[in-house]
């Protein structure tokens, strides 16, 4: 199931934070999204869960906008923020009421809690989690509805090198079962790793969509210098 962005645009204030973008986001592989703090990356995200309107363009989830989509969490599985849960309510209810409200058996969270790691901590107050296990609850949320395109965004902030190596093996093998993986980081070397693709954006516009090896030619093979180069020197 495609991801399809055709001119997409959101001012606030009269300031474009997302101005006329358009890429596509293909099944069968990870996709990077990139770009400097303030670049759009997390209100472009917004703007295709349907969590903001834009001010013109589309964004399309299998050719149709999110709000239309019957069982939303089925379709698409998204993190925006780590810590979007009940501070008070263990790890597991917390999934278990997700799975309620989407016709989900309970047998999935538990399979769940148990692939992302939290097995031992799911029972516990997730307000006692540290940022990494948070992050793992926030996937595992994600997840749930065995959704056909994921969109993540900084997932890999707060985990250990242990985790970010996990996470990286789990968005590609998802991937290699055919889903359709939109990641944003601002982890450049952790993108050439993981993303098959990459979508480069600053001040809301389009600089690049391309491979990250076709990128990293631009500067005599380093990704991190193309993408200075690309987006006027900022990193993060």
């Amino acid at each position: 199931m495609a991801l399809t962005v055709r001119g997409l645009t959101k001012r606030y204030g009269g300031q474009a934070a997302v101005d006329d973008l358009t890429f596509d986001v293909r099944p069968g592989m990870v996709t990077g999204f990139l770009g400097p703090n303030g670049s759009g990356k997390s209100t472009t995200m917004r703007l295709i869960l349907g969590l903001a309107r834009p001010d013109a363009g589309t964004a399309l989830i299998g050719g149709v906008p999110y709000r239309s989509l019957r069982w939303p969490l089925r379709t698409v599985g998204s993190v925006l923020e780590a810590g979007a849960f009940q501070r008070g309510r263990p790890g597991r209810a917390h999934l278990l009421a997700l799975a309620a409200a989407s016709d989900i058996p309970a047998r999935r969270v538990d399979e769940l809690v148990s692939d992302v790691g939290l097995a031992d901590a799911a029972r516990r107050r997730a307000g006692g989690y540290s940022l990494g296990m948070a992050q793992r609850l926030s996937l595992a949320a994600a997840l749930l509805g065995d959704p056909a395109v994921l969109l993540l965004d900084e997932p890999l902030n707060g985990l250990d090198p242990a985790g970010v190596h996990w996470m990286r093996s789990l968005l590609r093998s998802l991937a290699a079962r055919g889903r359709t993986v939109l990641v944003s980081s601002h982890l450049i070397s952790e993108m050439e790793l993981t993303a098959d693709r990459l979508i480069v954006i600053s001040r809301g516009r389009l600089l690049a969509d391309t491979t990250a090896s076709e990128l990293a030619a631009r500067s005599g093979g380093s990704l991190e210098n193309a993408f200075l180069a690309l987006t006027g020197g900022s990193s993060s």
